[in-house]
């Protein structure tokens, strides 16, 4: 079974499917005084300032002067750091948010398509995460939401921005992406893949929608060496070249990648919203996906969960590739529900559409300026539930179900716990390998 086209795609509008939004522009832009530094083990020369320091891995970020960098026998090798700039999450502005207020009586997960069909209520008959930690690399997870409990001892912001980590209003992604993962039994809103798992808000995104590369990197170093069970990096796919520094971006990646297994920590990866075949990509490398070590997560999704899809194409099961999804045998490890559409009724909106999307926690803050527009605060913070889509919404739903399998087996290392999600997977009747890798996400046989 093809998806729809990658045509297809591009005519859909970008504010229907959350994680990246499809057919955003992603462009990035290199640093004049920010490098990212491998060292010979012997520190690193006068004249930078150390912005990120990454234990147990030679690699550094740091400010300053270039002349420091390339006239010292201490450094190996550098390369500026990239800025880089991607679309706002997005969710259609027509389909409704939940008010938390309306949900105290009665719980969401009849709507949570997701979590039925990987029948979380019987993996919660085993475990439901408890003894886990599981990082979340994003935007922010807003720690006052009621449906989260956040370690904000642990929580950090790389981005240097000022706003904090784990604060009441998080971001509207990696709240969502947090809720996924982890969302509390409580008897309101929305359920977890692995709501007893310990939540950490890794915050490498401003409220500007920038991420340096070296902030992503310190925060894959920083939860390998707070004991992170897992990390999920619903963060896209950056191509880049396999030369020059391309290459080196793709060597340090590795490096921390690498040395995160080392220590424990299983990296969980979106693949990407471009319905794009990895597999086959040429001289192009997509970070961080197709990194070391990482676990890369496509998408899948309903048509007509909920709402009458006859004049859509008809109703397909909640294992169908996402139309959007990235795609490539050796370049995707598993499928996983991260919500779907058929591009037709995303474009016409008929009643309840968005019920093949992902339910769960965000948060929308508002955010005070000063006369430049800088974001230098936050006045007020909405705690709702909405519908969004993308390979970011699959990759924690993996996530979470690394936290279950690691609390059910508290002695399987990093490789273990993937490899009991791989074996546990299958690729779906009628469907193609190249979409799923080692198969379809399947938590209770993991188990």
């Amino acid at each position: 079974m093809v998806p729809s086209t990658r045509r297809d795609v591009l005519k859909v509008s970008g504010a229907l499917l959350g994680g990246i939004a499809v057919g955003s522009t992603v462009t990035a832009a290199t640093s004049t005084d920010r490098f990212i530094v491998r060292t010979k083990g012997q520190g690193l020369p006068s004249g930078v300032e150390v912005v990120h320091e990454m234990p147990g891995t030679k690699l550094a970020v740091v400010s300053g002067d270039e002349d420091a960098l390339s006239s010292s026998n201490r450094v190996k090798e550098y390369a500026p750091d990239t800025l880089i700039e991607i679309g706002e999450p997005a969710v259609n502005t027509d389909a409704p948010t939940v008010e938390e207020s309306n949900v105290t009586d009665e719980p969401l997960y009849d709507l949570q398509w997701d979590k039925q069909d990987l029948d979380v209520e019987t993996a919660h008959e085993t475990t439901t995460g408890e003894g886990t930690r599981v990082a979340i690399i994003d935007t922010g997870v807003a720690a006052g939401h009621p449906d989260l409990e956040v370690n904000e001892d642990l929580s950090q912001n790389f981005t240097g921005d000022g706003l904090g980590s784990a604060n009441p209003a998080g971001g509207y992604h990696g709240t969502h992406v947090g809720g996924i993962v982890g969302a509390s039994v409580n008897g309101t809103g929305v359920i977890g893949t692995a709501p007893g798992t310990e939540l950490v808000d890794c915050r490498v995104f401003s409220p500007s929608s920038l991420a340096s590369f070296g902030d992503i990197l310190a925060a894959v170093v920083y939860s390998a060496n707070i004991g992170a069970d897992v990390a999920n990096l619903s963060i896209g796919a950056y191509p880049v070249t396999r030369q020059a520094q391309g290459q080196f971006y793709g060597k340090v990646l590795n490096r921390t990648m690498t040395y995160a297994n080392s220590q424990g920590t299983l990296l969980v990866i979106s693949a990407g919203n471009d319905a794009a075949d990895l597999q086959h990509d040429g001289n192009v490398i997509s970070l961080p996906n197709e990194g070391a070590q990482a676990l890369s997560v496509s998408a899948t999704g309903p048509v007509g969960f909920g709402w009458d899809a006859s004049s859509y194409g008809g109703e397909q099961p909640e294992q169908t590739p996402a139309f959007y999804t990235n795609y490539g045998t050796n370049a995707v490890d598993l499928g996983a529900p991260g919500g779907n559409t058929s591009p037709a009724a995303a474009a016409e909106e008929p009643e309840g559409w968005y019920l093949d999307l992902v339910l769960n926690t965000v948060a929308i803050p508002t955010y005070e300026t000063d006369d430049e527009e800088n974001v230098t605060g936050i006045s007020d913070v909405n705690y709702t539930y909405s519908w969004v889509a993308g390979t970011s919404m699959a990759a924690p739903n993996v996530a979470g179900a690394a936290a279950l399998v690691k609390s059910a087996n508290p002695d399987y290392n990093a490789n273990q716990v993937e490899s009991a999600l791989k074996r546990a997977a299958d690729v779906p009747d009628g469907f193609d390998k190249e979409y799923y890798g080692s198969g379809y996400l399947n938590i209770v046989d993991a188990l």
